[in-house]
């Protein structure tokens, strides 16, 4: 009887691991399933379940960095951008003489690292997927494409350094970064740019945000050639350490903001500005998991966010 019970138990056991490993296959060929299907998505619609597998099987180490700089009444903006804050005395409150603060914030959403929503940029008052700014535009908050409704990336993200291809700590003012260069960076840095990734540039510019107007309005960045091949490669999101990862040198043909207009307006693909990519660049991280969610405020047209890179 013993050895009956022996047999049957080990028999048990072959069985249950045999399920597993059944279990376990049909988990890594299962195909892969969109995660955003809404075409007001834009790019994101491009990931898939295997891309965010993928993203966080680059998780080796475990070091995390934050990618947001600080908001507030020092850091460089556009135009007449501002930003306060007030804090409330709750004053004391109970026999156990609680106390505490809130606080109030009066803010423009595009101070500091940011990302654009689709509603942020369009071509001739049109946005992306030919959306009108008449089906967007409320004065009281946008009534589509809202920040509020980008979803949550989880992703590959790539790093790609600038200024060491050049072999400077800060690129000079007014640079622009066409496709070539930006490949033979790319490929220089062991890095290889893929559907549903998303891109990051390394220029050192964040060095100087105490000079508000020349980070402003003298930042080097991509040129069109460049967003041209980035939306070839199928990216989800492209950013820069920069305030507006364009270039700021007028371009031959006199377009304005060519690369905004191409990457949201025309692809759907977000812009993240003012990306805080030092330690990235100092720890020569050129891959790994990229995971961002915006602040859900109803109707906002960028929001102030801090992205987290995962290695």
């Amino acid at each position: 009887m013993r050895n009956l019970i022996a047999v049957t138990a080990a028999m048990t056991l072959a069985a249950c691991a045999a399920q597993a490993q059944d279990v376990q296959s049909a988990s890594e060929t299962a195909p892969p399933q969109q995660l955003y299907t809404d075409a007001d998505a834009g790019a994101l619609t491009a990931l898939t379940t295997t891309m965010v597998r993928d993203a966080a099987d680059l998780v080796k180490e475990g070091k995390v960095y934050r990618l947001g700089v600080v908001s507030g009444p020092e850091t460089p903006v556009w135009g007449n951008r501002t930003y306060s804050m007030q804090i409330i005395d709750l004053g004391v409150t109970g026999p156990n003489k609680v106390t505490g603060h809130d606080d109030r914030v009066e803010t423009h959403l595009g101070i500091g690292t940011q990302i654009d929503g689709l509603g942020h940029i369009g071509i001739d008052g049109v946005h992306y997927n030919g959306v009108p700014a008449s089906a967007i535009m409320r004065e009281d908050g946008l009534i589509r494409y809202g920040a509020e409704n980008i979803p949550a990336i989880a992703a590959r993200g790539v790093l790609i350094d600038m200024a060491a291809h050049r072999g400077v700590d800060v690129i000079e003012p007014l640079a622009a970064f066409d496709a070539a260069e930006v490949q033979a960076a790319a490929r220089a840095q062991g890095v290889e740019v893929r559907p549903g990734d998303v891109v990051l540039f390394h220029t050192g510019w964040l060095s100087r945000m105490g000079e508000t107007d020349v980070f402003i309005t003298q930042a080097p960045g991509i040129d069109a050639d460049a967003a041209a091949w980035l939306v070839e490669q199928g990216v989800v999101a492209v950013g820069s350490d920069t305030a507006g990862l364009e270039t700021n040198a007028p371009s031959a043909d006199g377009k304005v903001l060519p690369v905004h207009a191409m990457l949201i307006a025309e692809n759907g693909i977000y812009i993240l500005e003012t990306v805080d990519t030092r330690q990235l660049a100092a720890d020569g991280a050129h891959e790994f998991m990229f995971v961002l969610g915006a602040a859900r405020l109803k109707g906002s047209v960028q929001a102030i966010v801090n992205p987290v890179a995962i290695r």
